[in-house]
């Protein structure tokens, strides 16, 4: 009996045993299976980790680029205040004057084929009054030299052209009111941006001089700020000589129609008076 129950006692010691060992090996490999996995798995994601990280990494080194104001702002302030403060009011004085001539310009045009019909129409109707009273509604320098025309009408074609010509003057002396101004401010910006050109030269020889040595930085940042001042006023000649040949051609332009419209209002007023 003793025999028997150190048997079955055996055998349980070597079930048991043989049980953990498998459960061991079965852990053992379930390990070793999932670290296969999570190396697998990094070796996935790796590259694209790697990618994204070389196409983020430029991205974030590059620097903001600057806008056209900030880049002119600096210019302007290596320029120095002083003369590109009055090269700067130059332009905005011009632009001032040209603006405010181009609106007068273009309200001074007037359709010289419509007041023409619309005067005849009034000579035959009512008369040189009306012709008159047509003209006075009408805006323009043509309009304002036909009504001085008509006020000579009774004394003489050679009054009314007399009275044309020298109204006419008149009327051009107008148009052309102020455009002295923005030649002046066309031939005042480069002068301004030369002078300043030669002060920035001379305040760099004697930053040379008080060096005792000629350094390339020093002589490069005394030539860069004599020259913006320059090129300040160059540029705005450049725009005020564009803004000045516009109002030059509608000057002339407006010139040429105030004579052809006199000649036809000359010939009306003769054809008016020998239908009488």
């Amino acid at each position: 009996m003793k025999k028997l129950l150190t048997l079955l006692m055996l055998a349980g010691v070597f079930t048991f045993s043989a049980s953990a060992q498998g459960f061991s090996d079965s852990e053992a490999d379930s390990t070793e299976v999932a670290a296969a996995d999570s190396a697998q798995a990094e070796e996935a994601y790796e590259e694209p980790v790697e990618e994204i990280a070389e196409i983020v990494a430029p991205v974030e080194e590059e620097a903001p680029s600057k806008g056209f104001h900030q880049v002119v702002k600096e210019q302007f302030i290596d320029g120095g205040p002083t003369f590109m403060g009055i090269v700067l009011a130059c332009l905005i004085l011009g632009l001032a004057i040209a603006i405010e001539r181009i609106i007068h310009l273009n309200m001074a045009s007037t359709n010289t084929k419509k007041l023409l019909a619309d005067v005849e129409d009034a000579l035959s109707a009512g008369g040189p009054d009306a012709a008159k009273e047509v003209c006075r509604n009408t805006r323009g320098p043509v309009a304002s030299i036909f009504v001085q025309g008509l006020m000579r009408m009774s004394e003489g074609i050679e009054m009314v052209e007399k009275s044309i010509i020298a109204y006419g003057s008149v009327e051009m002396g107008k148009l052309e009111r102020g455009m002295i101004w923005i030649s002046l401010f066309i031939s005042l910006a480069p002068m301004l941006g030369f002078m300043g050109t030669v002060i920035g030269m001379i305040e760099a020889f004697d930053a040379i001089a008080e060096a005792g040595d000629v350094s390339p930085a020093l002589v490069a940042s005394g030539i860069k700020v004599a020259l913006l001042t320059t090129v300040g006023g160059l540029i705005v000649a450049v725009i005020l000589q564009l803004f000045y040949n516009y109002l030059v051609s509608k000057v002339d332009s407006i010139v040429n129609s105030m004579e052809d419209a006199s000649i036809s209002l000359v010939d009306l007023l003769v054809k008016h008076n020998l239908s009488k």
